[in-house]
């Protein structure tokens, strides 16, 4: 991803709270072809059409993140 993508993620949690898809991927820590798929698979989080485009609001990628966490594996004792 460019450095000025990255930059301009960084403004819109100060700006606006709403992201384009590459914003929103490096938000998350996920490639932006990654979220693409999740989307397209329904599975990712929720986003929003603004006209022609999609959005991602933070609150919604900060939700989705908190209840999509992984709980670790319990020891195995052998």
């Amino acid at each position: 991803m460019d450095e000025d993508e990255n930059a301009r993620a960084a403004r819109a949690r100060k700006g606006s709270p709403f992201l384009n898809t590459a914003q929103a991927a490096y938000y998350i820590g996920l490639n932006w072809r990654t979220l693409e798929n999740m989307r397209w698979k329904g599975i990712g989080p929720r986003f929003r059409r603004h006209g022609r485009f999609i959005r991602y609001h933070i609150d919604d990628l900060d939700e989705w993140s908190r209840t999509n966490g992984q709980r670790p594996r319990p020891e195995v004792r052998r």
